[in-house]
């Protein structure tokens, strides 16, 4: 067993070189461009939706009260109608990278600690590099990827951009095992 504490180095270091290759991967490659569509008629749509001053939050259109709701005539024509809509709202004006940058970053660092955590309770010091690529690398592509599914099996996600996300998390677990793997205390 290996305390959490003598992981502290790999740990950060992963989160560093996922954050570094992440956005290589967002700003450099053209890998994730057609994962967000453009609403055609935006303008209209954006002059439509104004008046109502949305709050910011995640929505569904339409959305039923209740079980028996979704039952009710007025909400099946509803859905027959259209259109069906998941939504997230955001505050207006512009976009500010600052804060989801570092809520990504601590995100990688928990990533990271649980993957010290996993492989520092199953292997020991001097354990070899590919027992702990494995178990680091499984945990950090666990915590990367697999929620991602759930957007789209419930929400419609289109199972591209899922896929490709998906992918995304088997490098970043592919880096964290590598990184834990020569870090590991001899």
């Amino acid at each position: 067993m290996v305390p959490l504490v003598s992981l502290w180095l790999p740990i950060v270091l992963s989160a560093v070189i996922v954050f570094v290759v992440s956005s290589f991967i967002h700003m450099v490659l053209p890998f994730h461009k057609g994962d967000m569509r453009k609403v055609p008629r935006e303008d209209e749509v954006m002059a439509a939706l104004r008046p109502f001053k949305i709050p910011p939050g995640d929505y569904g259109l339409p959305l039923a009260g209740s079980m028996a709701d979704m039952k009710s005539p007025e909400f099946l024509k509803k859905m027959n109608d259209g259109p069906v809509i998941f939504m997230t709202v955001v505050p207006s004006g512009p976009s500010s990278m600052g804060k989801s940058l570092v809520l990504w970053f601590l995100y990688a660092i928990i990533v990271s600690v649980f993957a010290a955590y996993i492989a520092g309770r199953a292997l020991g010091p001097d354990a070899n590099y590919l027992q702990v690529f494995r178990f680091a690398g499984c945990t950090a592509f666990t915590g990367y990827s697999l929620a991602l599914l759930q957007q789209s099996i419930w929400y419609q996600r289109n199972w591209g951009t899922t896929l490709r996300s998906m992918f995304d998390g088997l490098i970043y677990g592919l880096l964290t095992a590598g990184t834990f793997g020569w870090l590991w205390p001899r």
